[in-house]
């Protein structure tokens, strides 16, 4: 930091933006923070909206940009979604310093209820994760693609159908409470789901020290958990996968569920996992499922 306020990088959407004002809300609490700024970056996923996000060739179309504001100077730190993250460690000079006390994981309909969806129904999502797991429940459905924010999907629910998105994103911007709630059991959540993360330049020792005051420990090996699931399919995974974590307290085990399956949703495998440490928890979950499972040939082949 060399300036009077601590700016915080963040997309402009408008749930990145309630995002970004809940971590100035909580790092104001501590009352130890200069006066918060906030920087609003323009994302190449944010601009090109004709395309479903995994046919645009590049990791990170929501984070990018945001992190180069930080390493240009422009930025003290940056706000993001831990499900926007990619799979592979920060960028050369970036640490993830906190991630804040995470609250709803789990996926929503909007528009009818999974059991009430009449045969041939469409499904509205961008999401080849949910895609797969409602597929694998109700083969008799089709799929719409869907890109933009919220606010905007919420107004696209097909006619006699349903919108899939994530339960949280409706209860930060206030929007209409869903027609389902679907368990974890049902719907696994992509890896980070729910999570608000914070990256900062490993070298900025006081920026360090003011946002690790808002690091919840717990929530924070849970996302480590599942980004070390993430990181061990590779960078080059296409398939969808998912993943959940959740820790017992700051020491106590991790426990983490995950899934790799087929592009077509015809092979859905998954797996449970506890260990002691967070990344020994995602990285043997992602073994048993690559090697004892088969998971490899999915990995592989985005078959």
């Amino acid at each position: 930091m060399t300036g009077a306020t601590l700016r915080l990088a963040t997309r402009g959407s408008p749930l990145a933006r309630e995002q970004t004002q809940l971590v100035a809300r909580r790092l104001a609490a501590t009352g130890a923070v200069p006066p918060i700024e906030v920087v609003v970056v323009e994302t190449r996923g944010d601009r090109v909206l004709d395309l479903p996000i995994d046919a645009l060739d590049e990791r990170g179309v929501f984070t990018n940009e945001v992190d180069a504001a930080v390493f240009r100077g422009d930025a003290d730190a940056a706000v993001h979604s831990a499900k926007d993250l990619p799979s592979s460690a920060p960028p050369d000079g970036l640490v993830i310093v906190a991630v804040l006390s995470r609250t709803e994981v789990r996926d929503a309909l909007v528009g009818r209820a999974l059991a009430d969806l009449p045969p041939g129904a469409a499904v509205a999502t961008g999401s080849p994760r949910r895609r797969v797991q409602i597929a694998s429940i109700r083969p008799d459905l089709s799929f719409v693609g869907l890109r933009g924010n919220v606010g905007s999907r919420l107004t696209k629910v097909p006619d006699g159908g349903a919108l899939v998105v994530a339960l949280v994103a409706l209860e930060r911007l206030g929007l209409a409470a869903p027609e389902e709630v679907l368990s974890t059991s049902v719907m696994l959540p992509q890896v980070g789901q729910g999570a608000i993360a914070i990256r900062c330049r490993e070298d900025d020792d006081e920026a360090l020290e003011m946002l690790s005051a808002v690091d919840d420990v717990v929530s924070h090996r849970a996302v480590r958990a599942e980004r070390a699931f993430l990181a061990r399919l590779g960078g080059g995974c296409d398939a969808p996968v998912a993943a959940y974590a959740t820790a017992d307290g700051v020491g106590g085990p991790v426990r983490i569920e995950a899934m790799i399956a087929s592009g077509d949703g015809h092979v859905v495998l998954k797996r449970r996992v506890t260990a002691a440490d967070a990344q020994e928890a995602g990285t043997t979950v992602a073994e048993l499922l690559l090697f004892d499972d088969g998971g490899h040939a999915l990995v592989d082949t985005g078959a």
